[in-house]
C-alpha cells in the first residue's frame, strides 16, 4: 500500500467511527424511518472500500 491508500483508510476509519455514533443515536431515537438502515449501509460501504484498498 502506498501513502495515499493508507491515508484514505485512516480517513475511512474515522468516518466509520463518526457514523457509528450517529447510528447509535438513531437507534435510541427512531424519528425518521430508514435512518438506521442508511447509517448501516454507509458503514458497510466504508468497510468494503477499506477492504478494496487493502487488496490492491
Amino acid at each position: 500500500m502506498d501513502k495515499k491508500a493508507k491515508k484514505k483508510i485512516e480517513v475511512l476509519r474515522k468516518r466509520i467511527q463518526k457514523i457509528s455514533q450517529q447510528l447509535s443515536g438513531a437507534k435510541q431515537q427512531e424519528d425518521e424511518p430508514g435512518e438506521v438502515a442508511k447509517y448501516e449501509q454507509l458503514i458497510a460501504d466504508c468497510k468494503a472500500e477499506i477492504e478494496e484498498l487493502k487488496a490492491s
